[in-house]
């Protein structure tokens, strides 16, 4: 999987990226129940249960101590694009080891949730500055007795554009994603839900942050100016 994570693009050959496996249970845990903390469940099977979680970070700490052992300072580093390449060149290297995890008849799960504890997953796996944990992913062998199934995507005009961006075209398309989306949801007895409800929890509730209101702050100590 890391492997085919190294040979993913990345921004201008810089490697601004790094990945923390922890296969410790007791340090696994940890992670666990501090996530549960964070949000409105009592635990976070899907970590605890997979034998590895990997840690993806948006990593620009070996360019900060190459630059200052060369007599520089790294003041680049202090800008919003530097902090985006690091969290884009993480992803896409999150996204190979996924493909290849899949080929292996692995099954994976990302973690954004690992945001909601961006400060304290810092120190529990001891980042260095101008480091931050992008997201988690949970890695193991899927449990076929377990309902499991892929999600559906909305229909391509949805996302495609051609030329120029047709804003609000999605509304053609949006009933019958809405009825993928129940379906789905009724075939692996979630809650009832609709994908437009979701989307407007997701902008207007703190509660679905969880934690991650507080995001600016903590990259600001780690060294992050986002200028």
């Amino acid at each position: 999987m890391i492997a085919a994570a190294q040979s993913a693009s990345n921004s201008s050959a810089l490697n601004q990226w790094s990945v923390v496996a922890v296969t410790d249970a007791e340090l696994k845990q940890q992670i666990s129940d501090k996530v549960a903390r964070s949000v409105p469940v009592a635990r976070i099977p899907w970590i605890e249960e997979a034998p590895a979680l990997l840690l993806w970070v948006g990593d620009l700490s070996r360019g900060a101590e190459i630059t200052k052992e060369a007599g520089e300072v790294p003041f680049v580093f202090d800008y919003l694009d530097s902090m985006l390449m690091a969290s884009i060149d993480a992803s896409l290297a999150a996204q190979n080891a996924a493909v290849a995890a899949e080929s292996m008849g692995l099954g994976i799960v990302y973690l954004g949730v690992m945001r909601n504890i961006a400060r304290d997953i810092a120190e529990m796996i001891n980042l260095p500055p101008h480091s931050f944990v992008t997201f988690g992913m949970a890695v193991g062998r899927p449990d076929t007795s377990r309902t499991s199934g892929i999600r559906p995507r909305p229909a391509q005009p949805m996302v495609l554009h051609h030329n120029q961006y047709e804003q609000g075209r999605y509304r053609d398309y949006l009933d019958d994603y809405e009825n993928a989306y129940k379906a789905f949801r009724n075939s692996q007895n979630m809650s009832t839900k609709t994908w437009v409800g979701a989307v407007i929890e997701s902008a207007t509730s703190i509660d679905y942050m969880g934690g991650r209101e507080q995001l600016r702050e903590t990259l600001t100590e780690r060294g992050f100016k986002l200028k």
